[in-house]
């Protein structure tokens, strides 16, 4: 793996900034809290998400980034022979592939198993590895022993072993529990064996039978032939003999019907004839109704009229009533415009009057008002002086004469007796004076005479401008009804005049008693009229029943004809009743024998199909019983198979964890003495992976702090060199962060120069640091300072060597002088 690019915006401190990484060794530097760890966390975060990120995701939001600003890390790196380039936000994620414009995957959980498969580690494999730190050097030693060898064996690869193993043993129990149900489901051969020949038996047995239904319903069938012919002609004849009888009796019933419509016509006809000689006599009894109908009618509109003149006049009576009202309202309210301007000015002196003297009202008890509280503020001030001037004379009381005077700071002496009189002639003075504005309060707390009769004076003239205002009210109420009554009047007036208009223009001349016997009369004719209707009717009948008639009479006479012919042409059956029924019967019989023939042929064929299909099925059991004993000894072999597989695995594990820790030790004990000019020349790992460190071949029971931490820094090295050269990893970066605090000026030498010639196994190793001195070891400087103003990281890339600062030194806590 290799780094090319990483911006970070609105990431912890870093606002906008941009890290473009080469193959070397690259340092950044800064002093502490400028930002520069942060590089670390922001890749960690970019390829692995919020579980590689410190605190909550809402913390990981530069602190002044506008409101709802995005937070955005993006990385670009190269990997085997593919560049990805990852960008991420606190609720996004896209993976970019090979600078194409679409992603591969664009949502936070597919992004991050994308990129774990790709790496092919943990976020905690790949930080406990290629990514090391000060604080994480000793990583191991908080593991134990089993844990230390599973994490070596995890971030060599080896697990991959462990992994395969599993999934052989996982596959060998499943071929194994096939192998059980195989077993378990396999029949007995000699009862498969046994079961077919018994099919084939029972299969010949109902062939036989077969042949010998069908040749019994072959012999029924030609019975049957032979007698059908006779029994159809005989059916046909004894159709036909039925079918004229039905003719005939149809024929009859017909005749019957027709001689009855013959003689209900002539019954029509004679009640025609009837009907014709009373409507001779009703048409001269009715030949008035028409004039009658026309009286009726005028007499009926002048009858509505005659309603309507009567209506006129009653609502004339009540609109009279009325007027004579209105006009009487509007004489008693004929004065009201002079009643208003006289209350008017009444009122407005009212008023005057109530101000006026509530004026005066307020002035009093303001005055009053003013008195109680000047009186009070007084004796208030007494108090305080009172009590002052007695806390005086108690603290001078208590000095005694041969205290000192809290006031000058001078003995007492013989102006004791002076003071205290001095403080009880002030008291005195004090309590007189209280007193007299005590009782000037007791008497200043009831509201005086004066101005309670002016309240009710005030009260008084309230009421009576209240009294005034509705009097007012009431007058200027009169005025608009006044108004009011005069276009009610006006409106009345010409309403009334309207009336008579309408009353004089209606019709006169309407006759009670004649309307009356005209309605009588037309009531009496109107049934006969509805009669000589009913009549009419039914003597306009008659052309179409002498129609009828004729029709009637003709078809009886054609179906007399039919029936006559009918008559003649029936003969005697060819066969008699005996001989019909002695035929059916043999036709019966035949047919119901081959009917049962045909049924056993039927049945036979049943039992044939079914033992053919049973010798099918046991045949067919056969082969399956074949086929899964050929299934069992396949997952037979392929269980022998994984057997030795699982062994394999098991021996290759051994050997690789055997060889595990004498190369480590080799490769990190070359790496501990290049950095400590060949005064440590051994670091050993024993069987619990637990580190020591040998001096001239011996083990030394104690080291110090730097000298542990040197050890841990050497082991992670050759844990990663190892990983290059073993696990099948195609990563060439490593990342170390604050890694020479512990070490003197010479061992970051050493340690920058074995980093150096690890270039062939990793081509990018970037260093994070706050010391300036490693500068000059560096084949490229980015710089990352904290700027005050703006509350931000800024970023800087070049090639300055500065010396270190004299803080710098306090840090180099070394290995002791070697």
């Amino acid at each position: 793996m290799k780094i090319n690019r990483l911006q970070l915006v609105n990431f912890r401190q870093h606002a906008d900034s941009l890290f473009e990484f080469e193959g070397g060794l690259t340092g950044i530097i800064g002093p502490n809290g400028s930002g520069k760890s942060t590089v670390l966390e922001a890749i960690a975060w970019a390829l692995y998400g919020n579980a590689a990120a410190r605190g909550t995701r809402d913390s990981i939001r530069f602190s002044r980034a506008p409101a709802r600003s995005s937070v955005r890390v993006e990385l670009g790196f190269e990997l085997g022979a593919h560049r990805f380039r990852v960008v991420r936000g606190l609720t996004s994620a896209e993976l970019y592939l090979d600078d194409s414009a679409e992603p591969i995957a664009n949502s936070i959980t597919a992004v991050g198993d994308l990129l774990q498969r790709r790496l092919g580690m943990t976020r905690s494999e790949f930080f406990n590895t290629y990514f090391t730190g000060q604080k994480e050097l000793d990583v191991m030693a908080a593991m134990g022993p089993t844990e230390r060898a599973q994490f070596l064996s995890r971030v060599l690869g080896y697990e991959r072993l462990r992994t395969a193993q599993a999934l052989v043993r996982d596959r060998r129990k499943v071929i194994a529990a096939e192998i059980a149900v195989l077993r378990e489901g396999l029949p007995d051969p000699a009862v498969v064996a046994r079961q077919l020949q018994e099919a084939d038996d029972r299969r010949r047995a109902a062939d036989r039978r077969l042949a010998v239904a069908e040749e019994a319903f072959a012999g029924a069938s030609r019975a049957l032939a032979a007698v059908a012919p006779q029994w159809t002609r005989a059916q046909a004849e004894r159709e036909r003999a039925q079918q004229a009888e039905t003719e005939r009796r149809v024929g009859q019933g017909e005749e019957a019907a027709l001689s009855r419509d013959v003689a209900r016509l002539a019954r029509d006809l004679h009640e025609v004839a009837a009907a014709r000689a009373e409507l001779e006599a009703l048409a001269t009894e009715l030949a008035p109704l028409p004039g009658l109908m026309v009286e009726i009618q005028q007499f009926n509109a002048l009858a509505g009229e005659e309603g309507r003149r009567r209506t006129l006049l009653a609502e004339e009576r009540v609109l009279a009533d009325e007027l004579a009202r209105l006009r009487d309202r509007r004489e008693r309210v004929s004065t009201a415009p002079a009643l208003e301007e006289e209350a008017t000015v009444q009122l407005e002196q009212k008023r005057h009057a109530v101000e006026a003297m509530l004026a005066e009202l307020e002035a009093r008890r303001t005055e009053w008002v003013r008195d109680r509280q000047e009186a009070e503020t007084r004796r208030e001030a007494l108090l305080k002086q009172w009590r002052d001037a007695k806390e005086q004379r108690d603290r001078i009381v208590a000095l005694g004469e041969e205290g000192t005077c809290p006031t000058c700071a001078r003995p007492l002496g013989d102006h004791y007796r002076q003071v205290l009189d001095v403080l009880d002639a002030q008291l005195e003075t004090v309590m007189v004076d209280g007193n007299f504005f005590k009782r000037r309060l007791e008497q200043l707390q009831e509201v005086p005479e004066e101005v309670r009769a002016l309240d009710e004076q005030r009260r008084a003239l309230a009421l009576e401008a209240g009294a005034q205002e509705r009097r007012l009210a009431k007058v200027q109420s009169a005025v608009q009804e006044l108004a009011q009554l005069g276009r009610d009047i006006h409106a009345k007036e010409e309403r009334h005049a309207g009336l008579r208009r309408d009353i004089d223009s209606l019709p006169a001349g309407y006759d009670t008693a004649r309307h009356a016997a005209v309605r009588r009369e037309i009531e009496r004719l109107t049934p006969l009229d509805a009669r000589q209707a009913r009549l009419g009717a039914q003597v306009d009948r008659e052309p179409q029943l002498l129609r009828e008639r004729d029709r009637v009479t003709a078809h009886l006479m054609a179906v007399r004809g039919r029936m006559a012919a009918l008559a003649a042409g029936i003969g005697a059956p060819l066969l008699g009743d005996a001989e019909y029924a002695a035929l059916r019967a043999r036709h019966e019989e035949a047919q119901q024998a081959a009917r049962t023939a045909e049924l056993d042929a039927v049945a036979a064929r049943g039992e044939a199909e079914a033992a053919r299909v049973e010798a099918a099925r046991a045949a067919q059991a056969q082969a399956e019983l074949a086929a899964a004993q050929q299934r069992l000894a396949v997952r037979q072999g392929e269980k022998r198979l994984h057997d030795e597989l699982d062994r394999a695995f098991s021996d290759v594990r051994t050997d690789l964890n055997a060889q595990l820790r004498p190369e480590l030790s080799e490769i990190a004990s070359q790496f501990l003495s290049e950095l400590t000019d060949a005064r440590y020349g051994e670091l050993e790992l024993n069987e619990d992976y637990a580190l020591s460190v040998r001096e001239d071949g011996v083990p030394k029971p104690v080291i110090s702090g730097g000298e542990e931490d040197l050890a841990n820094l050497v082991l992670r090295l050759a844990i990663s060199q190892m990983i290059a050269e073993r696990s099948g990893q195609s990563f060439s970066l490593l990342i170390l962060d604050e890694v020479f605090g512990s070490l003197d000026e010479s061992r970051r030498q050493h340690v920058l120069e074995l980093l150096r010639s690890l270039h062939h196994r990793f081509e990018q190793v970037i260093v994070i640091t706050h010391i300036e001195g490693v500068r000059d070891g560096l084949d490229r400087v980015i710089s990352v300072r904290y700027n005050e103003e703006t509350g931000a990281s800024d970023v800087t890339r070049g090639e300055a060597i500065t010396a270190p600062d004299d803080d710098a030194g306090a840090e180099l806590a070394g290995l002791g002088a070697a």
